[in-house]
C-alpha cells in the first residue's frame, strides 16, 4: 500500500490496529486523520523510513483496523481511549518511547496521548488541528459554515450515516474536494481514493466515522475544557495557509498555551498537507525529529 513498508496486523489489548512499518532508528508513530486512513502518509513515510523506524497504524474505526460499535457515552472513539490504543501498540512492539505525529483526528489522539503518558512521546507533531475545547470555543459563522462536519457528523445515530450511505462516493468526494486549496481530488493517489470511498461505503467505519465526532463534541471536548497539565514533549505544529486553524483567530498562541516547548510554521494547502504538499511537510518535520 505504501512504497517499501510492509503491514501487520497487532492486538493492542482493545482492539486489533491495521498497521504499516518499515525502516529503522527512533521510533516514528504517524496518525492520520477523517476521512482517511494510513494511505495519506504515502507521500511522506518514505522519506520518514529513511531515518526512524516509521510505524503507521489505521486508527480503531479506520482502514483496516477494528470498528467497534460507538457506547451511549461516546467513550469508544473519544481520544483518551484511542491514545490507549497507540501505547498498547507500543507495548505490543516492545517500544518504551516514540516520536508522533498526527494530522486532523490523530493529531487530537497524539495530543491526548502526549498529556495521559507523558514518558511514553519523545517528541510531538501536530498538522491542522487547534485543541478540541479551543476549536469548539472559536465558533463564529463563518468557520460553522466551513467546518458543518463537526455538527453534522456528531448528530444522533443514525442521521448522518443514513444520510451518507445514500452516496458515500459522492460525500467524500465533496469533503475532500473541498478542505483542498485547488478545490479538485488532483491531490489524491488513485489508491487512496480508492480507499477512503471504500471506507465510507462500509457501514461499520462509517459509524465509527460519525461516532468519532460524536466523542469530539461531547466527552473530548469536556475532557479538554477540564485540563489543567501542559504538555512537555517538545512541539513542532504546522498549520495550511488555507485550513481551518487558520480561520480560528491565531492558531499558533493556542498551542502556546498548551505546550511548554512549542515550534510552528504553516505552508501553502488547504487541510490536507501531507498529499497537497509533501514537500513542506518534509521539509518541517525531519529536521525537527532529527534534532531529537
Amino acid at each position: 500500500m505504501i512504497d517499501g513498508f510492509t503491514e501487520t496486523r497487532i492486538d493492542t489489548g482493545d482492539v486489533t490496529l491495521s498497521v504499516h512499518r518499515a525502516g529503522q532508528g527512533h521510533p516514528l508513530i504517524l496518525l492520520h486523520g477523517y476521512p482517511q486512513n494510513h494511505h495519506c502518509w504515502a507521500r511522506v513515510a518514505p522519506a520518514f523510513a529513511e531515518h526512524f523506524d516509521t510505524i503507521i497504524p489505521d486508527l480503531r474505526g479506520y482502514g483496516a483496523s477494528d470498528a467497534p460499535p460507538d457506547d451511549p457515552d461516546h467513550t469508544v472513539y473519544f481520544k483518551r481511549r484511542m491514545a490507549e490504543d497507540i501505547i498498547g501498540l507500543m507495548d505490543t512492539l516492545n517500544l518504551d518511547r516514540a516520536h508522533i505525529l498526527g494530522h486532523d483526528r490523530g493529531a487530537r489522539v497524539t495530543y491526548r496521548l502526549a498529556l495521559d503518558h507523558p514518558r511514553r512521546i519523545a517528541h510531538m507533531g501536530i498538522i491542522e488541528i487547534v485543541p478540541t475545547g479551543d476549536f469548539w470555543a472559536a465558533w463564529n459563522a463563518d468557520l460553522a459554515m466551513a467546518a458543518y462536519h463537526w455538527t453534522f457528523l456528531a448528530q444522533p445515530h443514525p442521521l448522518p450515516e443514513t444520510l451518507i450511505a445514500a452516496d458515500p462516493e459522492g460525500y467524500i468526494d465533496h469533503t475532500l474536494k473541498s478542505w483542498t486549496l485547488a478545490k479538485d481530488l488532483s491531490a489524491f493517489r488513485p489508491e487512496a481514493l480508492a480507499s477512503y470511498r471504500a471506507q465510507a461505503a462500509d457501514p461499520a467505519r462509517l459509524h465509527a466515522m460519525c461516532a468519532d465526532y460524536r466523542a469530539g463534541a461531547t466527552t473530548d471536548r469536556r475532557i479538554d475544557e477540564a485540563e489543567t497539565a501542559q504538555i512537555a514533549a517538545p512541539t513542532m505544529f504546522l498549520y495550511a495557509e488555507a485550513g481551518f486553524p487558520a480561520r480560528s483567530g491565531d492558531p499558533a498562541a493556542l498551542w502556546s498555551r498548551w505546550c511548554a516547548d512549542l515550534q510552528t510554521a504553516s505552508c501553502r494547502s488547504g487541510h490536507f498537507a501531507m498529499e497537497e504538499n509533501p514537500e513542506a511537510v518534509t521539509r518541517t518535520f525531519l529536521p525537527f525529529f532529527r534534532a531529537r
